[in-house]
């Protein structure tokens, strides 16, 4: 069933939100010193990447 005008523009909103967390992110950990929190901020970036991948799978 194909998306509505108002769905595909909130799908669009969070593709575009995640993308922007997922280079925040990565730019955050690699400003990092405490390889925790580098750690933690490399695998919140790989989370926000995987959910932006799977919500543009919807556009297909």
């Amino acid at each position: 069933m194909p998306l509505n005008k108002l769905e595909l523009q909130n799908l669009r909103h969070l593709i575009f939100s995640h993308e922007t967390a997922t280079n925040k992110l990565e730019t955050y950990a690699q400003q990092c010193a405490d390889p925790q929190i580098k750690q933690m901020f490399q695998q919140s970036a790989q989370s926000a990447k995987a959910t932006k991948q799977k919500l543009m799978s919807f556009l297909h």
